[in-house]
């Protein structure tokens, strides 16, 4: 299983530190001079990606990423990190307003068919839509075996050993390559890019590309009506006893009487 080549999803979101504010039309969250990052669940991806790398697992690691221009920021990032080259499908901003997982599934999986490679990494999440939808899609349109919320990752014997977090506790399944994986939060710690490899990445190869260059349509499936902020969390009251707390339950009907 030596030399295999892997894919890696990278998508630029709003960065997590970053207060999100929705648009006073209500047709989405403000994204204009606001601070972007590469999705940290991808940011774990690339991570496990270069790892298996330094394990002599991989022999090439290919980053992609859907968007404007500025995604070619988190593409050189994901170099700095180890990733051996970038292919950038670009997409306009105002489409880019409207794709959707279905549309970044279709993108990845003929890029995986037309770099021929073994492995597909994604995370499991995108933190600003939290869709979770895109790698499973991928495992359907490229019919592969899948292995979601992987937090161990581990080669036996022609396979890949797959620890995963569900909702009952820890599963291991294992899949037979090709694959894809995504990466759950305790997979791994990705590493800072060190200045060295952040001015190599500027000179490893970036291809642009563009959808209809891999037959895909990327018209909206799905039409978003409103956008609103959270409620505001009311503020709680003290209360003297625990009786006056029962009778607070009671009187809510979360008790019986």
């Amino acid at each position: 299983m030596s030399g295999i080549r892997v894919l890696v999803g990278c998508k630029r979101v709003i960065d997590y530190a970053v207060k999100i504010r929705v648009k006073p039309d209500k047709s989405g969250v403000v994204t204009d001079g606001v601070k972007h990052s590469m999705n940290p669940f991808d940011e774990i991806a690339v991570e496990e990606a270069v790892r298996l790398k330094e394990k002599k697992i991989v022999s090439e690691i290919v980053a992609v990423s859907c968007g404007p221009t500025q995604c070619q920021e988190v593409l050189r990032t994901a170099m700095a990190m180890g990733a051996d080259r970038a292919i950038h499908v670009e997409v306009d901003p105002a489409t880019y307003d409207h794709l959707q997982p279905l549309h970044v599934a279709k993108i990845l999986s003929k890029v995986a068919q037309e770099e021929k490679v073994d492995l597909v990494l994604t995370g499991k999440q995108a933190i600003d839509d939290d869709a979770n939808q895109t790698g499973q899609m991928i495992a359907a349109l490229l019919d592969w075996p899948q292995a979601t919320f992987a937090s161990k990752v581990e080669k036996t014997n022609g396979e890949l050993k797959v620890l995963r977090e569900i909702d009952g506790g820890l599963e291991t399944i294992k899949v037979r390559l090709p694959a894809v994986l995504t990466t759950d939060l305790r997979l791994n710690q990705p590493r800072y890019a060190t200045l060295p490899n952040i001015m190599k990445a500027k000179k490893k190869p970036l291809v642009k590309k563009t959808p209809a260059d891999y037959g895909v349509d990327v018209t909206p499936r799905q039409k978003v009506l409103k956008v609103e902020d959270p409620p505001v969390r009311q503020a709680g009251a003290k209360l003297a006893s625990v009786e006056e707390l029962v009778a607070k339950l009671r009187d809510a009907g979360l008790i019986p009487t």
